[in-house]
């Protein structure tokens, strides 16, 4: 017998005391919070960069780009390397968040839609809402969190922060 039913993986995080999750196939790693370096003129939800394997990647506190107050590190707090498409190409983006949770099933008919609370409040980038142990937790849409100006600008400080690294290796 066929299962009716679509199923989706997510991955749980918090953010404060807040649950959201990411579908896994955007979630490329999971890293204990390493030395961060500030980019000059960067925006505030952009901590800097950190050395991933020899690359640069961008790093941003979630908790500053949804507008709360900033994540205080502690040994539950983690970076999440995420892989965010924009206009057909692939970009590898940090994210820090307070704690990992769990990896989640999800079947499709047990999303429901974004609530619709007017047109100040960006929801685009929310999936859908599940509920789990009477807990409900934001789907997030990761490719549509950072805008596109956004991710241009992580992709010129990437590329700003690789040139200096150039320039110190030779």
């Amino acid at each position: 017998m066929k299962n009716k039913y679509k199923f989706d993986s997510f991955l749980s995080f918090t953010l404060g005391e807040e649950y959201f999750a990411a579908n896994v196939a955007k979630v490329l790693n999971i890293l204990e919070v390493t030395k961060i370096t500030k980019v000059p003129q960067a925006p505030k939800y952009m901590l800097g960069v950190i050395n991933l394997r020899g690359n640069v990647l961008p790093l941003t506190d979630l908790r500053l780009k949804f507008g709360m107050e900033a994540t205080k590190r502690t040994s539950q707090t983690c970076i999440l390397v995420l892989d965010i498409e924009m206009d057909k190409e692939s970009l590898h983006v940090g994210a820090l968040v307070d704690s990992v949770q769990e990896v989640l099933e999800i079947a499709d008919d047990n999303i429901q839609p974004p609530p619709n609370i007017g047109s100040k409040y960006q929801s685009e980038f929310i999936y859908g809402i599940a509920k789990n142990n009477e807990e409900f937790i934001m789907l997030l849409d990761m490719d549509k969190v950072f805008s596109a100006d956004e991710i241009i600008n992580l992709k010129q400080g990437t590329k700003a922060s690789n040139a200096k690294k150039a320039e110190v290796i030779e």
